[in-house]
């Protein structure tokens, strides 16, 4: 697991699966299949395929082992949803997961047709956050999807923001909205960026934007109108069977 993660709205990631395939237009300056590629050029076992769909069975039970209770992003690298991972593997995480009681734990998939066909099956804690990620107006199918299963937390990745967008953001918990940054990366107009945070300010939905991206992210930086807007919906931890959500704003400079 890395701790202290970079990405700015989580703590710690936990890959039992890396790799992934492309399925859409976000995907195509994608940050982990270049990251998948140097961690095998180093030599690190679990990237031996490169950037090829692999599950990792002895990554399963890390989050049993970090006593401190962390906010944790499930598959940075990956995508648990892939077609090529099996269902009882998912099943597994998820059991992990809910064991796990004391942690926060953040999914985030492209697969949100596989997501909801199997959310029937799966045991929604009220630690488990999960969310879609859409890059613009052509994917907001994932939106209502995202809608339909009982997670108790429900969140969208608008990152990268490739157009402008007009969702029904009704029965979402938490909106994130993010540039591309690295090679190549496609510009995100400022007008698409307000849109959604004002819309999220009229309903009452925590707003967080990650960055404007570019070539060099950090000259680019990360303020919207002169301040950071790094809304979370929060959840308190009640008793050992788990959390009870409740609705808090976390502001930046």
């Amino acid at each position: 697991m890395a701790s202290n993660s970079a990405i700015e709205w989580t703590e710690t990631t936990w890959n039992p699966v890396t790799g992934c395939t492309k399925i859409s237009p976000g995907c195509q300056h994608c940050y982990a299949e270049r990251m998948s590629l140097r961690l095998k050029a180093m030599g690190q076992p679990n990237y031996a395929g490169g950037f090829r769909p692999t599950i990792h069975p002895n990554m399963v039970e890390l989050p049993l082992r970090l006593k401190k209770p962390q906010m944790i992003f499930v598959n940075s690298m990956s995508d648990l949803f892939h077609e090529k991972v099996p269902a009882e593997f998912i099943r597994q995480i998820f059991e992990v997961m809910n064991r796990a009681y004391w942690h926060r734990f953040q999914i985030l998939t492209k697969r949100a047709e596989r997501m909801l066909e199997l959310s029937a099956e799966l045991p929604w804690a009220s630690h488990i956050w999960m969310g879609v990620s859409v890059e613009d107006q052509a994917h907001h199918f994932r939106v209502d999807s995202l809608r339909a299963i009982p997670a108790h937390v429900r969140f969208l990745s608008l990152e990268p923001l490739l157009g402008p967008v007009q969702f029904n953001l009704n029965g979402i918990d938490w909106v994130i909205v993010g540039g591309e940054s690295g090679p190549r990366a496609r510009p995100t107009e400022k007008s698409w960026v307000t849109e959604i945070r004002d819309q999220c300010n009229r309903l009452g939905i925590p707003f967080f934007f990650k960055q404007w991206g570019g070539v060099n992210k950090k000259k680019t930086g990360r303020k919207l109108d002169g301040r950071t807007w790094d809304e979370m919906p929060n959840a308190i931890p009640q008793s050992s069977k788990g959390f009870v959500p409740q609705f808090a704003l976390s502001y930046g400079d």
